[in-house]
């Protein structure tokens, strides 16, 4: 277990939950970076792990980058590795949720953001706040923030640095849901559980989503045909289909394989 994120399984089902613990606010250190990204390597062999909860705790999910190391360093090897590690994490098999108490900022915005779904408490502050230093997010914020707030909203939120409460956040889409503060991490635990007990097609969809967003339609469509050849391959789609004709829709058990 590392020092500053620690991965906990078994207390759901296959479900794992990867904990920052760096205090006071969880800043995002090099020595931080390498164990989140040695968990992300872990996570990308463990066929028994179908679920992600990625949480910092009931104080804030992640202030951002460590700014004496980013002021001591080289803003290119900085850059890359935070990106690096967080296109690691996007790429996860697995379903990946962000359960976010108090601050994620800056970096921790863009943390948040390379999982596929965010649960906010209700004093929850978000932002990139970074051109209020004279510099702009370099962990993926300006890419991935449009993506799903669309341009304006993302250029409006990076132009300004403002910072958004956890209600603006679900109104412009940003956030998937928010909960009571005391709440999120087990609302998240039980999200990732729903996903921990679907089939193997899980895998394909979330492939044929992610990969075929980057790329021409006619492109992701051949993506989509393939995802779905190789979902109808698994033990689940007989399963779920054989439920199906005994028992009706919604009923099947899962195996994950």
């Amino acid at each position: 277990m590392g020092e500053f994120v620690k991965m906990e399984t078994g207390e759901v089902a296959g479900v794992a939950t990867l904990r920052l613990d760096r205090p006071k606010v969880n800043a995002l250190s090099v020595p931080l970076l390498l164990e989140l990204a040695d968990c992300v390597s872990e996570l990308t062999q463990r066929s028994d792990i179908r679920a992600v909860v990625l949480w910092g705790g009931t104080r804030a999910f992640s202030a951002g980058a460590e700014l004496s190391e980013l002021s001591q360093d080289d803003g290119d090897s900085v850059g890359d590795q935070i990106s690096g590690v967080f296109e690691r994490l996007e790429a996860l098999p697995q379903i990946t949720i962000s359960a976010i108490n108090g601050y994620a900022l800056g970096g921790g915005c863009e943390l948040a953001m390379a999982t596929e779904f965010r649960l906010l408490g209700e004093k929850a502050v978000l932002g990139l706040p970074e051109i209020l230093l004279g510099i702009i997010p370099g962990g993926g914020g300006t890419q991935r923030l449009t993506r799903l707030v669309g341009i304006t909203k993302a250029k409006e939120l990076i132009y300004s640095g403002r910072r958004i409460p956890a209600s603006e956040a679900l109104e412009i889409g940003l956030a998937s849901a928010v909960y009571p503060d005391d709440q999120v991490y087990s609302e998240a635990l039980k999200l990732a559980a729903t996903y921990a007990a679907g089939p193997a097609a899980l895998r394909q969809a979330k492939r044929a989503i992610t990969e075929g967003s980057e790329l021409p339609l006619k492109d992701a469509l051949k993506l989509e045909s393939e995802a779905f050849a190789a979902s109808l391959e698994t033990e689940d789609a007989r399963i779920g289909m054989a439920s199906f004709f005994e028992s009706g829709p919604g009923k099947a058990t899962f195996t994950g394989q």
